[in-house]
């Protein structure tokens, strides 16, 4: 079982930084690919960064490469997104999640994924 605890967030002028953690519980941290996904209000769950086991291979949503940057620190069982340069079309509640079929694929539909993250909500005014 996994438990996924995120932190992070907030209010930012647009163009400005934030950094969102997600730290998981379970020995098995580092044997999966993470993602994360994010949500607006009246809009579905997207992809935005995922990156593969080993941190070998990551993958980003057109709208957010170069900005946003998905990392991972194994020792410490905790994923990372970096985003810059951010926008007020980046306003959403963000998730990381884990699919136990993923470790070297980097898989963009949500229904893949089976352990999420409580949320944490990301607003940028203009």
């Amino acid at each position: 079982q996994l438990q996924l605890v995120q932190s992070g967030g907030g209010l930012v002028q647009a163009g400005g930084s934030l950094r969102l953690s997600c730290e998981a519980s379970g020995r098995t941290f580092s044997s999966y690919a993470i993602a994360w996904f994010r949500q607006a209000p009246g809009k579905e769950r997207e992809f935005v960064a995922g990156i593969s086991r080993s941190g070998g291979t990551s993958y980003y949503v057109d709208s957010v490469k170069g900005r946003f940057t998905i990392s991972r620190d194994d020792a410490k069982n905790t994923a990372y997104l970096q985003m810059n340069s951010l926008k007020p079309e980046d306003t959403a509640v963000y998730y990381c999640a884990i699919s136990q079929m993923s470790s070297f694929i980097i898989k963009t539909p949500s229904y893949e994924y089976n352990y999420w993250g409580q949320g944490t909500q990301v607003t940028v005014s203009s």
